[in-house]
């Protein structure tokens, strides 16, 4: 069947060359109409889908995409998420059996905030212990250093005199002085004015410091008998020192520098009881 060539106007500006043929087409030969009506889509007027409805669905579909993918991935951290628990009990499941199997109670362990807190409650015992050790040796020291220096009273006031002079034989009477036994006999020791103690600090005897095997003997003044003793022990320094107790020359030492600190150190005792001697004559009794 052949195709008609349409008509063309006569006032057509320049005439056409002649169009081959077209073939109709195989299948479906049913008569297409000449124009769709106006406003409806060219695809329904062929009976076929619309691309509107398509191109509406593509952007519905566009449109809810984004919204759902949302609870997907959501549901998909949840679904990670259990499985890391069940592998975590897994694990901690199997160690408490191998701790069984070797005889031990097997203990979870805490999580990490948990063990830090232990840590941090462990730091703070400690430290609290250690000051508690702390206070308890400080004052047990305050304690013990109280007893030792416990004021020791004598039974008779010791008098400190310098040693002006030195003199063979018995002081005359009316002479400020004190007659003592020396190696070489009897000796007056001139006197000049001193000081009169009625209690010390501290009073014993000690290991000798710079003789090997002998004794010294200890006197530790109060602090209101320091001064005057270090004033006394600096303008006699290379001289001697009377220590007399009830009228009685009871030792000699030499001051070899001033004492300021008000702790004295009597030397030359050959042994205990000569210093234990010493002491009880210092302290007032009979000796």
């Amino acid at each position: 069947m052949k195709r008609q060539a349409p008509l063309i106007p006569e006032d057509a500006a320049q005439p056409t060359q002649p169009q081959p043929p077209v073939p109709a087409p195989s299948g479906d030969t049913r008569p297409m109409k000449a124009s769709p009506e106006p406003g409806r889509d060219p695809a329904e007027a062929l009976g076929q889908k619309s691309l509107r409805d398509a191109d509406r669905r593509a952007e519905a579909t566009t449109a809810v995409l984004p919204a759902a993918s949302r609870p997907l991935d959501t549901e998909a951290e949840r679904r990670r998420a259990r499985a890391a628990q069940r592998q975590r009990q897994a694990a901690e499941m199997k160690r408490s059996r191998a701790a069984r199997r070797r005889g031990r109670t097997y203990r979870e362990a805490p999580p990490a905030g948990a063990a830090e807190q232990h840590r941090s409650a462990m730091l703070v015992m400690v430290l609290t212990l250690g000051l508690l050790i702390a206070a308890v040796a400080v004052t047990g020291g305050l304690i013990a250093s109280s007893m030792r220096t416990r004021p020791v009273t004598l039974a008779a006031p010791l008098h400190i005199y310098p040693v002006a002079q030195a003199v063979p034989g018995q002081c005359p009477a009316g002479t400020q002085g004190i007659t003592g036994q020396t190696a070489t006999g009897v000796t007056c020791y001139r006197l000049t004015q001193g000081l009169a103690i009625h209690k010390v600090a501290d009073l014993r005897v000690q290991k000798s410091r710079v003789k090997p095997g002998g004794y010294d003997v200890a006197v530790t003044l109060r602090p209101s008998d320091r001064q005057a003793f270090a004033q006394l022990t600096r303008a006699t320094v290379g001289r001697d020192l009377a220590f007399v107790v009830r009228e009685r020359l009871v030792t000699l030492p030499r001051v070899d520098m001033a004492i300021t600190d008000g702790k004295v150190i009597v030397t030359g005792s050959p042994d205990r009881a000569s210093a234990n001697a010493l002491v009880r004559q210092l302290k007032g009794h009979a000796g």
